[in-house]
């Protein structure tokens, strides 16, 4: 799995260098500024509410109350941490809908971005078919949801064990794992569609291979840190370093082509 991960983010270096030589760069800063406005809306307005719900929340429990009365530093600490680890938590449980919410509209661009990517590294003009773009489009809506679905009861139990003291700590590593490989393998189905896989086969293929959805996902979150240009860039890119990526696995080379580099 851990050489899986590393194909998987070293295919984001080959999909900068495959849009700077190929110019694909109008399919990626359109949407990745719808993108990246409502990102930045998103979470300024999700950071005040979220705030506001975990002090209710300690309110209503009598926690907070509880906690004044027995005048305990140690405890404070607990408390503090407590609340820091359940934000990270919701947190990431945000960002999570939210880029399923938009993998979800911009499925049409996405499919489009996949296939493009692949007929550009094979060399062939692969024949514009209606009826399977379309199918393309309802089986990444359809597998967003699926995703998102699964996705939210995993971080339900993992925001239920993060009230478990010192297991809660390492709640949102697991968080994190879980969001990145969801993420990435939403990424990864286009390719799966385009190679005739039905949904059944593109969720036990991308089962096997854990690490090229972790590793897509972990770089989609992380470019997320920074600022405004890693929220435009981030989801074409995580789009086309998929392809790349699983190309790659299929040819056992990831050097294949000269297109890609």
């Amino acid at each position: 799995m851990l050489k899986e991960i590393i194909i998987s983010i070293q295919a984001y270096m080959l999909a900068h260098r495959f849009i700077m030589k190929h110019r694909l760069w109008k399919w990626i800063i359109i949407p990745g500024l719808i993108y990246g406005i409502l990102f930045f809306l998103g979470i300024y307005l999700f950071w005040i509410s979220s705030s506001s719900a975990i002090e209710l929340m300690l309110v209503k429990t009598g926690i907070k109350e509880w906690m004044q009365r027995m005048q305990s530093s140690w405890l404070s600490f607990l408390l503090i941490f407590g609340q820091v680890i359940l934000h990270l938590i919701l947190m990431m449980f945000y960002l999570s809908l939210f880029k399923y919410l938009f993998l979800i509209i911009g499925s049409p661009l996405f499919a489009y971005l996949s296939e493009k990517t692949e007929s550009i590294i094979e060399g062939k003009d692969i024949p514009f078919d209606m009826k399977q773009f379309l199918k393309d489009i309802f089986r990444g809506i359809r597998l967003a949801f699926r995703n998102m679905l699964w996705q939210t009861v995993y971080t339900i139990s993992i925001l239920i064990l993060s009230f478990i003291p010192l297991l809660g700590w390492i709640t949102p590593l697991i968080a994190l794992i879980t969001e990145c490989y969801y993420l990435g393998f939403s990424m990864l189905d286009y390719s799966c569609e385009r190679n005739k896989l039905s949904t059944s086969q593109s969720i036990a293929f991308i089962s096997r291979h854990k690490g090229l959805a972790i590793g897509n996902g972990l770089v989609f979150v992380l470019m997320h840190l920074l600022p405004f240009i890693g929220w435009i860039l981030a989801p074409s890119y995580a789009v086309i370093a998929a392809t790349i990526s699983l190309y790659n696995t299929k040819t056992d080379n990831p050097v294949a082509t000269k297109e890609i580099t």
